[in-house]
């Protein structure tokens, strides 16, 4: 377990072993998640720009088109797992 402590500013200095153990370098952006009873921080992985040409029907699916109602309870679900810690 690593300490650190929070500036006046609201900055936080990652502990050197945990940033190489991560591989995380200077500039590397974090997304913070709130997790009720802290934070947990993951690195942002950008993705190629692509157009729509370039992805529409890449992926194979066989059954029942989802609704966006569907997919947004979905989505919904998952993050209440990854919050209450059910995953």
């Amino acid at each position: 377990m690593k300490i650190t402590k929070m500036s006046s500013k609201g900055q936080v200095i990652i502990p050197k072993a945990l940033r190489e153990m991560h591989h995380w370098e200077e500039g590397q952006e974090l997304i913070a998640i709130d997790m009720g009873d802290g934070i947990l921080l993951k690195p942002k992985k950008p993705f190629a720009e692509t157009t729509l040409d370039q992805v529409a029907g890449c992926l194979k699916y066989q059954g029942t088109p989802k609704s966006l109602e569907d997919m947004e309870d979905a989505i919904r679900q998952g993050l209440e797992e990854l919050v209450n810690g059910n995953n």
